[in-house]
């Protein structure tokens, strides 16, 4: 009988043993993931540093487009005509002197889009400046494109509105105006149903869209690539990542 209980004591002690071994494992294994995405990085590196890593990529992207030819030979973000004028150009592209008219009216389009990104990168610093803790964080451990987003979220409204007048003011002196007034125009003589959409809207929106995706590829090139992390801060946020 003692031999007995001598054995289920020690089965138990076993037992106990095993179980606390493998707490020990999945504490070791949870506190070895923890460690490669944070280790050794305070709040403040990380505040710090996502700032940095925004200052540098959205001044970075807004001095390219703004840049001649930054929107027109760019292919990803070119702004053509809106999808509902596509019929507008086929049409217009077949009368005399049709085709100059709609190219002109495309390389205006992007003119104005370079000038307004000149604006952009003062903007985006204002949104950079007031980034939370819980913002930092969140983004660190985000995706490849979470600074992205979360500039999209905070500029948007405040960027169309400062936008919206620069490419108003853009596209009259590139006489962006003209050009599509006169290429509808022709379209509208020998159409009944009339097209006139908002060109400073629609170059707004495709401006803005350019921007954040240049923003985002820049976003990526420094969380991935060490070249793109030019400063020790960047390195040490970034570079374990």
């Amino acid at each position: 009988m003692k031999k007995i209980i001598c054995i289920l004591v020690l089965c138990v002690a076993i037992n106990n043993l095993q179980a606390q071994i493998l707490k020990d494992v999945i504490k070791k294994v949870k506190g070895g993931t923890d460690k490669t995405s944070t280790a050794g990085l305070s709040t403040e590196d990380v505040i710090q540093g996502l700032k940095e890593a925004l200052t540098v990529g959205t001044e970075k992207s807004a001095s390219q487009l703004a840049n001649v030819d930054g929107f027109f030979k760019n292919a990803a973000i070119k702004i053509l005509l809106p999808p509902e004028a596509q019929k507008v150009q086929e049409a217009v592209s077949k009368i005399p002197g049709g085709s100059k008219l709609v190219d002109d009216a495309i390389l205006s389009m992007n003119r104005a889009a370079e000038d307004a990104a000149k604006s952009a990168a003062p903007i985006f610093i204002d949104a950079i400046k007031n980034m939370s803790i819980t913002d930092a964080w969140n983004i660190l451990k985000g995706s490849d494109t979470a600074a992205t987003q979360y500039l999209r979220t905070q500029t948007t409204t405040s960027l169309t509105a400062s936008f919206r007048p620069v490419i108003e003011k853009s596209l009259e002196k590139v006489n962006a105006t003209q050009h599509w007034n006169t290429v509808f125009s022709a379209y509208n003589k020998f159409s009944l149903k009339k097209v006139n959409p908002d060109l400073a809207a629609y170059v707004t929106d495709k401006a803005l869209a350019g921007i954040f995706y240049q923003v985002s590829l820049e976003e990526q090139k420094i969380r991935k690539d060490p070249v793109a992390q030019t400063t020790n801060l960047l390195k040490k946020v970034f570079g374990g990542k």
